[in-house]
């Protein structure tokens, strides 16, 4: 931003003119000789940031809200300044939040190059998170080799954004069946404050944009934490992934859908199986290989439903 659009703004938040304006033959009189011989010259005179520049009723009222605003412009320009290293220390994944809120680049180049099913062809969309995302990466297991199966996961995204996706990354590709995994992120809040009555109508939303468009859902519960690396517990408390997992599966029953209990799988007590987990939130290799089959009996029971 420029020194004079700086001024400009300053100007009209001291309510004067942008660029001038018609002013009485007082204010003419007093204002140029004041401020020509006194606000701007004392700021130009001046190295520092003009602290000590106080303009007086010598000055006349005009002149000091012009001296006011030439000062407030130059401490405007300044601060931006100072926060533009700021800026730059801004992590990546805050930088596409304020883009690309909902993710819809991750994969958007991706879904117009996706070929429309087969004739016969059980195509199956797995919507998520990182747990979907990391599915079959870095040794995590491999996801479903030679099934129609597409991984439309993206890391630390909330039930919120995926509803923004859902005609992009799922409708426009056209499964026989859709499993929505969603619910951890919302309760850490990466996306913004969360309670269980706005995630489930971001998942009633997403089923019923699914049913109208004939797609069958699987609904996944929430995956069990624990603190056996860090801690996890903190932002996602075990009671909360217990109710939210209640709320879900109460929905599925509800609405015709298939719930997917992984945590009952997964967990031991309240806590991921220390076994199962690299980190006590994401599953390992052996982790994701006991959702596998978990996951492939909830599709067919999907398709099998009247």
């Amino acid at each position: 931003m420029s020194a004079s659009l700086f001024t400009v703004v300053a100007s009209r938040a001291a309510g004067l003119p942008a660029y001038g304006g018609r002013r009485s033959r007082a204010e003419t009189t007093l204002g140029r000789g004041a401020v020509n011989t006194g606000a701007v010259g004392a700021l130009n005179s001046r190295a520092s940031l003009g602290t000590d520049v106080k303009p007086t009723r010598a000055f006349g009222a005009r002149a000091g809200r012009e001296a006011y605003a030439a000062f407030a412009a130059r401490i405007i320009g300044l601060s931006l300044l100072a926060l533009s290293p700021l800026w730059a220390q801004t992590s990546e994944r805050q930088r596409h939040l304020l883009t690309d809120w909902a993710g819809l680049t991750r994969y958007g180049s991706d879904d117009t190059e996706v070929a429309p099913p087969k004739a016969g062809e059980n195509r199956v969309i797995f919507l998520g998170d990182q747990i979907t995302e990391e599915w079959g990466k870095d040794g995590n297991g491999q996801f479903y080799p030679g099934k129609p199966f597409i991984n439309r996961g993206i890391r630390d995204q909330a039930s919120a954004q995926m509803l923004v996706r859902f005609r992009q990354d799922v409708i426009e590709l056209q499964p026989k069946v859709v499993i929505i995994e969603a619910g951890t992120n919302d309760l850490a809040s990466l996306a913004g404050p969360s309670t269980e009555g706005t995630m489930m109508e971001n998942f009633m939303s997403m089923v019923e944009l699914a049913k109208v468009h004939g797609i069958r859902v699987v609904l996944a519960s929430v995956l069990p934490v624990c603190d056996c690396f860090k801690n996890q517990t903190a932002l996602r408390p075990q009671g909360k992934i217990i109710g939210l997992n209640g709320a879900i599966k109460d929905y599925a029953a509800k609405s015709g859908s298939v719930y997917l209990n992984y945590y009952s799988a997964l967990a031991s007590g309240r806590d991921f199986k220390k076994e199962l987990t690299s980190d006590g939130l994401l599953p390992n290799a052996a982790g994701y290989a006991v959702m596998a089959p978990l996951a492939e009996q909830a599709i067919a029971d999907a398709l099998a439903a009247k």
